[in-house]
This record gives structure tokens, sequence and C-alpha cells, in this order.
């Protein structure tokens, strides 16, 4: 008896939506600073914060696979386990 092994390697492309914010309790100069300029701009503005958005196109067997990679991905580069929290959106492409 013969038995063949077949491999499937198809994968699937995925957009993926990275925000990376600071903790609570963290300085955020950037943002006070665009507070402070819109302000004297006379609008009405309580508080300004700034976040970095990476949008990213990935491949992955499954989107668990997908999400799994991309959280690896915010750990190990993207954000600051320390200072930074971080939410992603993940969309498979057709």
């Amino acid at each position: 008896m013969i038995y063949t092994c077949v491999f499937d390697y198809s994968s699937m492309e995925y957009q993926v939506e990275v925000e990376v914010s600071l903790k609570p309790g963290y300085s955020d100069p950037e943002g006070e600073t665009t507070k402070k300029a819109l302000i004297e701009l006379k609008y009405p503005v309580n508080a300004v914060n700034v976040s970095k958005v990476y949008n990213i196109r990935l491949e992955a067997a499954s989107s668990k696979d997908a999400r799994r990679k991309v959280d690896e991905i915010c750990r190990r580069l993207l954000a600051n386990p320390v200072k930074d929290n971080y939410k992603f959106k993940l969309e498979e492409l057709k």
C-alpha cells in the first residue's frame, strides 16, 4: 500500500490595522502641544491623545493564525508593553 502525504500550503492574505496608544498615566507631549495649538486657534478642546496606526498586509493559514502573528508583531516590535496599549482590526482580502 502506498500513502501519499499532501500538504496544503495555501494561505490567505489579510489586511490589518494596528493602533498603538499610550496607557493612561503616561505623558503625551505631542498630544499636549496639539491641544495647546487647537486652544490658541479657539477650538474648545479638552484633551488630545496621539496614537500611531500601522497598516499591514500579511499572509496566514487562517484568521486565528493571522491574529496570533499580529499579536506577536505588536508585542515584539510595534508596542512597548510597559507604556503602550494596542488593538487591531483584521480583514481577510479576497
